[in-house]
């Protein structure tokens, strides 16, 4: 298995892992992301190959500040196809991704995700992380008065 950074020639495979896995085809985002990642060096978005075959892949950023919270390293999303899964490919993906946050200098990585996703807080358990100091807060901005 090989992790290298994304290029544009993986959107359609990185598009298609996605829509199999959440349901819903959005190749904008996918082609913004992959822009993005080349004017900003804080972003990182790799894809891992099997045989030359995009199997999974990885996007995160390094931010800061927001709420006090000093720069960290944040997981934006990762995929893997699923008849992929049981192969650790997330597991590498998820360090490659925890070592290009770490060459940047911050000591923390976050993510978040749905409550209700319990196959990605096991796969997020198994890496090593827990609950962080924050908490997620939201209303629905039809309910205001």
């Amino acid at each position: 298995m090989e992790i290298e950074r994304v290029t544009a020639a993986d959107l359609p495979s990185i598009i298609d892992i996605d829509t199999r896995i959440s349901g819903i085809q959005k190749p904008k985002l996918w082609a913004d992301l992959i822009d993005a990642q080349e004017t900003d060096d804080k972003r990182s978005f790799f894809v891992a190959r099997l045989n030359g075959q995009v199997v999974g892949y990885v996007v995160g950023e390094v931010r800061g500040w927001e709420f006090g919270s000093p720069p960290c390293g944040w997981l934006y999303t990762i995929g893997v196809r699923p008849e992929y899964r049981v192969d650790k490919i997330g597991t590498v993906l998820f360090n490659a991704l925890a070592d290009a946050f770490q060459s940047q200098g911050v000591e923390t990585f976050r993510t978040m995700l749905h409550i209700d996703d319990h196959l990605l807080m096991s796969f997020f358990r198994a890496q090593g992380l827990t609950a962080g100091p924050f908490v997620e807060l939201e209303m629905r901005l039809d309910d205001r008065d």
